[in-house]
């Protein structure tokens, strides 16, 4: 290919991916379904407008790597600690268990041990990008149903590399199903060591010294130099390069500097990653689609059907409400994203057929088209079981049961609001008390862990799990109740840390002496946000703002206390 066809097929993808992307966002579809519509409408089997892909194929494995990085980054050891047993023990049964079904009805049907496992484990992954996009809109990430959901889906992201390294062994050569398992356990267990030891002693030192030179290019250069350097050393070594990118991510999210990497690499994985849909797009053939589309909605609607069915189950088997246990069931019932790496890299290896990747990719964009209808039935089944079930106290205990090391919010209003979002932004879980009947339900309706309840009264702190809680937030407009509740929650959880919103110098000195761990005054401190917009717009350097706002902080506002009372 010379370099003006190169230049004409890029600008095609970039024409298809601007017109059809923003047309699918529109109608609040996901963009895989907008990049995958791309692709095919510009492939072979559409208008057939682009000739030779290889050159595109090449760069969409790359989105397929980095996306495996920041799944990395998001695995830390902290996080992984945390929801532990949700990961390693939920989400292997429910891989594990749906793999095994669906690849045993595949080998029933006469496709061999090795198509078995790949359809298996293919077909059991959930889409990451669909689920994860669906509870941050809803506000619902760090619900128990939303914890659930996020820590089956890691491990799902986490199975994807072994199962990669699998399709690569067998379409070795003389590689047996035994052989080459086993010899995917042996690499992945010597890169898992040599990996470690290198991020253990050299990686935190040498991102160190790059970061002491201030230079934002050379910063990203040695991100760059990291993923796709490990992801060459895992290929050399007859691994995957996802496998490669991954550790990379798990290293560097041990490190303080994994926001600025993961700020740095979003748009390098964007990029990528929608083009690596395109390119599955192309591959689509669309009239076989429509020729053998009864046959596939049927397997769509038993993949729905049979998916939910084994999830359901196992989450009521580890002790999930039945209502949550539902949302989780039909919210992870649908084909995910890898399912298109792994029976992409099949077909190139002839491990199956054509025609059967067709239908299988068919089947996995169908089903994930149809997963915000499957979030809002859950919901709904669910809400339906809980009014005709359960009183609200026994909803109350059931959903509190599932949570550990939650934050306790007393008070629901615009304050108590907004420190909820930030956790969940977070990936953190909390239980928030509020006397407003309107706004509890309304939130409730929302899918926040929000309970009609008065944080001054212990009887409401013991059914709202305070003694599980890693801390309690006060942000109650009445100061009153602010302070009895700190009064409460001190005299009756004397270890839990406890920060509480003041309405002014007094008040603040008031809730302190009761036993409050921190206090922030809600007057000085929007004064002081107030004055530091005002020096930026005066051009004053951010350093110089950050340490003049720290002194009145360092002093508990004292310098302030003419001003403010």
């Amino acid at each position: 290919m010379n370099h003006s066809e190169y230049l004409i097929d890029v600008l095609i993808f970039l024409t298809a991916a601007v017109v059809v992307v923003p047309a699918f966002r529109r109608f609040r579809s996901s963009p895989i379904i907008g990049y995958l519509a791309a692709g095919i409408f510009i492939g072979p089997h559409g208008f057939a407008v682009i000739g030779d892909t290889e050159a595109a194929h090449t760069l969409a494995e790359f989105g397929v790597v980095f996306l495996l990085f920041m799944i990395g980054l998001e695995l830390s050891i902290g996080r992984l600690r945390a929801l532990g047993n949700k990961i390693f023990g939920l989400g292997s049964l429910q891989v594990a268990v749906t793999g095994i079904f669906i690849g045993a009805i595949v080998w029933a049907l006469g496709l061999g041990i090795e198509a078995a496992v790949i359809i298996g484990g293919g077909l059991a992954l959930s889409s990451t990008a669909f689920v994860l996009q669906l509870l941050v809109e809803r506000g619902e990430r760090a619900t128990p149903f939303g914890l659930t959901t996020f820590s089956i889906l890691l491990l799902q992201d986490l199975a994807v590399v072994p199962l990669l390294i699998l399709v690569t062994l067998l379409g070795s050569e003389g590689s047996s199903f035994i052989e080459a398992f086993a010899m995917a356990v042996l690499k992945g267990t010597a890169a898992l060591i040599a990996v470690i030891g290198f991020g253990r002693y050299l990686l935190r030192p040498l991102f160190h010294r790059i970061a002491g030179m201030r230079s934002p290019e050379l910063f990203v250069s040695m991100t760059l130099l990291m993923v796709l350097g490990m992801g060459w050393v895992m290929s050399m070594a007859g691994l995957s390069m996802e496998l490669g990118a991954l550790l990379a991510g798990l290293l560097l999210a041990e490190t303080e500097y994994r926001h600025q990497i993961e700020a740095d690499i979003r748009p390098f994985r964007g990029i990528l990653l929608g083009l690596f849909f395109i390119t599955i797009g192309m591959s689509v053939d669309i009239m076989f689609i429509v020729n053998n589309l009864g046959f596939i909605a049927l397997i769509v609607a038993a993949i729905l059907i049979g998916k939910s069915i084994i999830t359901v189950g196992l989450c009521f088997v580890v002790g999930m409400s039945t209502s949550n246990s539902i949302r989780v069931g039909l919210a992870l019932s649908q084909g995910g994203e890898f399912g298109f790496v792994l029976f992409g890299a099949a077909l190139v290896l002839n491990l199956i057929p054509e025609n059967v990747a067709q239908i299988l990719m068919a089947v996995i964009a169908l089903s994930m088209a149809v997963t915000p209808a499957m979030f809002y039935a859950g919901k709904q089944i669910s809400v339906l079981l809980e009014r005709r079930t359960n009183p609200q106290q026994e909803i109350f205990d059931a959903e509190i049961e599932e949570l550990d090391n939650f934050v306790l919010i007393a008070g629901f209003g615009r304050v108590g609001q907004t420190v909820a979002k930030v956790l969940s932004d977070a990936g953190l879980s909390y239980v928030a008390l509020d006397l407003d009947h309107a706004r509890v339900t309304e939130c409730r309706s929302r899918g926040m862990s929000v309970y009609y309840g008065d944080a001054n009264q212990v009887q409401v702190l013991e059914a709202a799990g305070a003694a599980r809680a890693k801390s309690a937030v006060i942000t109650l407009d009445h100061h009153e109740s602010a302070s009895r509740t700190v009064v409460s929650l001190r005299g009756n959880y004397s270890e839990l840390p406890i920060y509480v919103r003041a309405r002014d110098k007094k008040h603040m000195q008031y809730l302190e002496n009761i036993g409050a761990t921190a206090v922030v005054s809600e007057a000085a401190e929007s004064s002081l946000q107030l004055g530091s917009i005002v020096l930026t717009s005066l051009d004053v350097s951010t350093d110089e703002i950050a340490g003049i706002i720290q002194e009145y902080r360092d002093d508990d506002y004292i310098r302030l206390e003419d001003i403010v009372g």
